[in-house]
């Protein structure tokens, strides 16, 4: 869906869903219970931004927005980030080979090391999910 002149509840709504559909109800049901007053209003700013004006647009598919966020985090060395979404290929499509292709180009235009510890980041996390099947 793209945005358009959506109100902005209804972006909050769509972007709620979005993050659901691709990160998992255990996961939002985790980041949501641990929210405080304190990281509301990021919390709020990432389900608008992140996930209701961005991942929420029909102009590319989920398996293609999941390489793309993949290699944008590798490149940047964020770890945390992007185990998590590693994991969210199990709802997004994109295969293992999927992320190795991605990986390869953070190889190419980001540095080897980063690519080299996303590859072993990816692997843990691949292998953790296949164990919990």
């Amino acid at each position: 869906m793209s945005e358009g002149n959506m109100p902005v509840t209804d972006i909050l709504e769509q972007g709620m869903a979005t993050r659901r559909r691709v990160l998992g109800d255990a996961h939002v049901d985790r980041a949501e219970a641990a929210k405080s007053p304190l990281d509301q209003p990021f919390q709020e700013l990432i389900t608008d931004a992140a996930w209701g004006r961005v991942w929420s647009r029909d102009t590319i598919s989920l398996r293609e927005r999941s390489m793309l966020t993949i290699a944008l985090l590798a490149g940047l060395g964020n770890d945390h980030e992007l185990a998590m979404h590693i994991r969210a290929t199990a709802n997004t499509g994109a295969s293992q080979e999927d992320v190795m292709e991605a990986l390869l180009h953070v190889a190419i235009y980001a540095g080897v090391p980063r690519a080299n510890h996303a590859i072993k980041i990816a692997k843990e996390t691949f292998a953790e999910m296949e164990a919990a099947q």
